[in-house]
């Protein structure tokens, strides 16, 4: 099969039939289509190769329905669903040519039918092509046209090129007929090739201009493809044409506004922002570029005009055609480096402020938007509510005038670059403030408890962004047990500072409602989340709020509660590393805790995961500028922090010291975020530190239970406390018997302080309320209240448990 020739022709397939419809004559094309040679076909009736036979009889019932309403030729056509030789049905398109005259629609003497059947497929796809190449002509948003291979204009539809000098008929007509000689040459040179080679031409840019304007003209987009006949001969070029003209000025507008943003984007210094902006201006859209920023920007101040209303500005970078720079400044009157610029009463620029021109001699005015004049314009530098400064921009006399989109090119830029003027001026104060506030907001460096101790290293990063939110804390629980938190806000700077404040409050503040890992963290999720709402509010007269944030917002956060009683570590994490253990014998592992999702995505749950963990052992929480900043691959990283506490004599090695040395090769100027390292060695409270007593819901077990808590604190050595506990036991078991009802469970436990603990199976939390004096009872926890140190309660799997702590003699 010619792989050149429509593809309908090809599997078209032929068959003569009889009077009678038999098969007389089946062609090579039909034994393609229909998988069955001539000699098994002739003969039979057609009929017999439709998938169902009985559909024969509807399509001549259909036929004698035409032929009397007079609605068809002697040819009709078709579909029909047939059975090929390989079993498989198969969908045609036919068409019946009588060969001899018919009567009323029925065969009769020797009257013969040709028949010709295709796959719908490709019939379908034949009527599509037909309808594409009559529309797209139909169309005048692209101009399409038609050439032979002499190049010569074949057909055109009505929009070939919009300009005026065409020609009211193209036809036969070349393109240097109308267009100018070197333009018509290029496109020309283009289809050529086209023509040789046969590879299709994609979007080439050339400039077109008529023979009547020639100095006009357009840029336009030339996609052009060769065509060919069923036999391969070469007969022409289709070309498209589509004007690109203010595309491609709107390009070049806006690759100098990237290449502006990427300049002064990458600097905090205010001189070299104004170089950078200057550098870009020209020659990229001017001769000739001046940049003037106000005094105060270069001391970190707030702009502000003086009492005379005026705003001193300072000639900051000046670059372009020095020819130009010495004819303007012909009039030496005005200093060269310095310009006052008068405001009005609203705090804008007055429109008749006198101001040097852009070679910073002559008076001009101009910081108000205003029209541009033929080679000059100037935008001021605004941000933030505050003028900074000012740009002009001049072009020489013999280039092209400027247009009200450089204008708004001009103040875009000047925006962009305004914004980067006060981020520059802004930096250094708010980085030293960011560093000292992370400082009073994080805990001390060590810290002991009975249940760790602990050590910590903070290195915030050193570059342009500020340092992170990241944090850590040690939060002492009830019952001797102790919080352990590491948490990183997403971001760097003040903001990032001021909202792991926030976080490290909501966590203490959680923390002391003696909450699970996972709930704790479902209601730090919350917060975040309702922070991101406040974020993207504007204030009641429509302004962003102060400190309003504008990146990312969220936050990562491990959080773990270790008990030396049980010696269990209870944890969970919203998108953070998993801490490591360092056991006494030097083996290191990470937690298997699964990480939930990071702080503000809300609506997925945390998992609990729970360890043992032997006296001695080293428990590292950290955040990823850790296991980054070892070579910025994660997998890598925590290699690294395994290898390092696992070193032999990691184990008794002073926390302080071994947090050096983890974190040891992470220079502060090198570091891409901050780092953060949290170190616990455990401790284990004895089990002949505890003692534990159950009761049932009876009020004789009231005397029953001080009596063993008296026993056990004289064996403890602690007599002093055995008048206080025992009133303290007597109120918290009778309001536990009395209102929550059995069984109840008294713990004893004795670490850095006393701690008694009354559980019952009551779900309710106990309230101080203030007693009247006629009222009998209400002071159970007042009492307990003042004569403890602490006191508080929980909610456990099986309700909930009162405790106070003594401070031991």
């Amino acid at each position: 099969m010619d792989s050149r020739r429509p593809p309908f022709v090809d599997s078209a397939a032929g068959a003569l039939l009889d009077a009678d419809g038999r098969i007389v004559r089946w062609t090579r094309e039909a034994e393609q289509l229909f998988a069955l040679p001539a000699r098994e076909v002739c003969g039979r009736p057609v009929r017999e190769l439709l998938a169902d036979p009985a559909v024969w009889a509807a399509l001549l019932a259909e036929r004698r329905a035409e032929r009397a309403a007079e609605r068809s030729s002697e040819t009709w056509s078709g579909t029909a669903l047939v059975r090929s030789g390989t079993g498989e049905e198969l969908e045609i398109v036919f068409q019946v040519l009588p060969l001899e005259a018919v009567d009323a629609g029925e065969p009769s003497g020797a009257a013969r039918y040709f028949v010709l059947a295709a796959p719908a497929e490709l019939v379908d796809q034949w009527r599509q092509d037909q309808a594409f190449t009559r529309e797209l002509f139909l169309q005048d948003r692209v101009g399409l046209a038609v050439f032979d291979d002499q190049l010569r204009l074949v057909r055109t539809n009505t929009h070939l090129l919009p300009y005026t000098g065409l020609p009211p008929d193209l036809t036969g007509r070349r393109l240097g007929d109308f267009l100018q000689v070197e333009d018509a040459e290029a496109v020309e040179q283009h289809l050529r090739e086209v023509l040789r080679t046969g590879r299709p031409l994609v979007l080439s840019g050339e400039l077109v201009r008529t023979v009547e304007a020639p100095r006009g003209g357009a840029a336009m987009a030339i996609s052009a493809f060769r065509l060919q006949a069923t036999d391969g001969q070469v007969i022409g070029v289709t070309a498209l044409f589509t004007d690109v003209t203010e595309l491609h000025r709107s390009g070049e507008r806006l690759a100098v506004l990237h290449r502006a943003t990427a300049a002064v984007g990458g600097s905090l210094s205010v001189t070299g922002t104004a170089e950078e902006l200057a550098a870009v201006l020209a020659p990229g859209l001017a001769d000739l570029a001046v940049v003037e920023v106000a005094e105060a920007v270069f001391t970190g101040e707030e702009p502000a005009p003086g009492r005379d209303g005026r705003l001193l500005l300072r000639r900051t970078a000046v670059t372009g055609a020095t020819d130009l720079l010495a004819t303007a400044a012909a009039d030496a009157a005005a200093d060269p480096d310095t310009t006052a610029v008068a405001f009005d009463a609203e705090g804008s620029p007055a429109a008749d402020s006198t101001a040097t021109d852009p070679t910073g001699t002559a008076p001009t005015a101009p910081t108000a938007p205003t029209a541009p004049t033929a080679t000059t314009m100037t935008a001021p530098l605004r941000a933030r509510g505050s003028l900074l400064g000012r740009v002009t921009v001049h072009r020489a006399a013999h280039r092209l005038a400027y247009e009200p989109a450089d204008l708004d090119l001009l103040h875009e830029i000047a925006a962009r670059a305004a914004l980067a003027l006060d981020n520059a001026r802004r930096y250094t104060r708010e980085h030293r403030a960011a560093v000292s506030l992370q400082r009073s907001l994080l805990p001390p460096a060590q810290t002991e408890t009975a249940a760790v101790t602990t050590a910590s290293v903070y290195l915030p990063t050193d570059t342009a962004s500020g340092v992170g939110g990241d944090w850590f804390d040690v939060i002492p629980l009830s019952s001797a047990r102790v919080a352990l938190v590491a948490g990183d806000v997403v971001g760097h700077g003040l903001e990032a500072s001021a909202t792991m404040g926030r976080l490290r409050t909501a966590v203490r503040t959680l923390a002391d409602l003696d909450l699970e890992p996972d709930e704790l963290l479902v209601h730090l999720d919350d917060l975040v989340c309702q922070l991101l709402v406040e974020a993207g509010k504007p204030g009641d007269d429509g302004d962003w709020p102060v400190g309003h944030r504008t990146g990312p917002f969220g936050a990562t956060c491990v959080y773990a509660v270790y008990d030396p009683v049980s010696r269990r570590c209870a944890m969970a994490s919203a998108g953070h590393p998993p801490p490591a253990v360092a056991a006494p014998d030097g083996g290191v592992e990470y937690v298997p805790v699964r990480p939930g999702p990071p702080l503000g995505v809300s609506g997925l749950p945390f998992e609990v995961a729970e360890v043992e963990l032997a006296p001695g052992s080293v428990l590292a929480l950290y955040t990823d500028g850790l296991i980054l900043g070892y070579g910025g691959d994660l997998d890598e990283g925590l290699a690294e922090l395994r290898r390092r506490m696992a070193r032999p004599g990691a184990a008794a090695t002073p926390l302080r010291e071994l947090g050096r040395e983890i974190v040891e090769g992470h220079p502060a100027h090198r570091l891409a975020d901050d780092v953060t390292l949290l170190l616990a060695r455990t401790r284990a409270v004895p089990p002949d530190a505890t003692a534990t007593f159950s009761l049932e819901a009876d009020p004789a077990a009231v005397a029953k239970v001080r009596e063993k808590a008296t026993a056990q604190l004289r064996a403890w050595g602690l007599e002093e406390l055995v008048f206080t506990t025992e009133l303290v036991l007597s109120e918290l078991v009778t309001n536990a018997i009395r209102y929550a009802g059995g069984p109840v469970e008294v713990r004893l436990i004795r670490a850095e302080r006393l701690t008694c603990e009354v559980s019952d199976p009551s779900a309710t939390q106990p309230r101080m309320r203030r007693a009247r004096l006629t009222d009998e009872g209400g002071r159970g926890l007042y009492l307990v209240a003042q004569l403890t140190d602490r006191w508080g309660s929980r909610y456990t799997r099986n309700g909930k448990t009162i405790w106070a702590e003594q401070d031991l003699p």
